[in-house]
């Protein structure tokens, strides 16, 4: 469990929770909302972890007995809400869980915290039941909700609750972290920041991740290949990715990282702007056979592929239109 000064980034949100800790003007209720992997639970975890330290600092000593018993998971104070259904946070889920034991007093600290991870998959009446405790809680109770997209709660929720948005790092932030605490290769960092889109828990899976190295490998090949290669090698290209359940999205993300490499080169002669360093030779040589409308064209047509496989159209046509207009430009 990391404390506020391991976690990367969110300085106001870490700075708002450090102040609510050193003055005692904690809110009832939160919303922190961001992508799976920027850090929502560490930084809840972390606020936790601050506010039940016996040592009352924005900081926590780490030592004590409560930072020891929320360390090891086993915090009488500290509860993570759970579900059984995959896919639903149910209203029977909330009160077992919150409503019908929040007004038990703490056994050993000054607040009761509860972490509802996912909360965005509570069901309407779950909110409604949660809804009657957020406008009446005790004064030790804490609700700290995590979630991916905050619009999916009632407005009367979000009403009655903090309400703390977390944002994208900035690639070099991300970049810094993986070639010093996980040894990534400046190159290859690069690709994985830029892929992640300032997620670092996203950028740490794709560098320990087999299926991107292999993606990676795959459309190197195709995109180095794709002026000489037939209509019948470019379909095999697709059966392939249809075989092997690569994911398209990433695909068409990757390939729009590296014809922006191409278009950013040919524009500014700058080895240093690109993302695929390592791939120069292939990203210049690119440049050379496409022109700027080409380029244009190229780029319009995967932002064009993206909306035809959201408009559930055949993904082996999506790709064959998208393929050709890559050969010809």
């Amino acid at each position: 469990m990391l404390v506020f000064k391991d976690i990367l980034g969110h300085e106001q949100i870490k700075e708002h929770f450090q102040n609510a800790v050193r003055t005692g003007s904690v809110s009832h209720a939160y919303i922190l909302s961001g992508e799976a992997g920027m850090g929502r639970k560490s930084l809840a975890n972390a606020f936790a972890l601050s506010l039940l330290c016996e040592k009352g600092l924005p900081d926590p000593c780490m030592k004590c007995h409560a930072c020891r018993q929320v360390l090891s998971g086993n915090h009488p104070d500290l509860i993570y809400v759970t579900h059984e259904k995959p896919a639903s946070i149910g209203v029977d889920d909330i009160r077992r869980q919150i409503n019908d034991t929040i007004l038990i007093r703490p056994y050993s600290s000054y607040y009761k915290i509860y972490i509802v991870d996912e909360a965005e998959k509570m069901t309407v009446q779950a909110q409604n039941a949660l809804l009657k405790t957020i406008e009446e809680p005790p004064s030790y109770g804490i609700i700290l909700l995590l979630a991916t997209n905050p619009d999916v709660f009632l407005p009367t929720i979000l009403s009655r609750c903090v309400q703390l948005k977390l944002r994208p790092l900035k690639d070099s932030t991300v970049k810094e972290y993986l070639v010093h605490s996980l040894k990534v290769e400046e190159s290859q960092a690069d690709i994985y920041a830029a892929f992640a889109r300032g997620n670092l828990g996203r950028a740490i899976h794709l560098a320990q991740s087999e299926d991107f190295k292999h993606m990676y490998q795959e459309l190197t090949g195709l995109l180095k290949r794709i002026k000489e290669a037939d209509i019948s090698q470019l379909m095999d290209y697709i059966r392939n990715f249809k075989e092997e359940g690569m994911d398209i999205r990433e695909c068409l993300d990757f390939m729009q990282m590296w014809y922006r490499d191409v278009l950013m080169y040919k524009t500014t002669k700058d080895v240093n702007l690109l993302i695929f360093k390592d791939e120069f030779s292939s990203v210049k040589a690119a440049g050379v056979v496409s022109g700027y409308d080409g380029l244009e064209k190229i780029l319009n047509a995967i932002d064009k592929a993206r909306v035809r496989l959201d408009a559930n159209v055949n993904m082996e046509l999506v790709m064959e239109l998208l393929f050709l207009t890559m050969k010809e430009n």
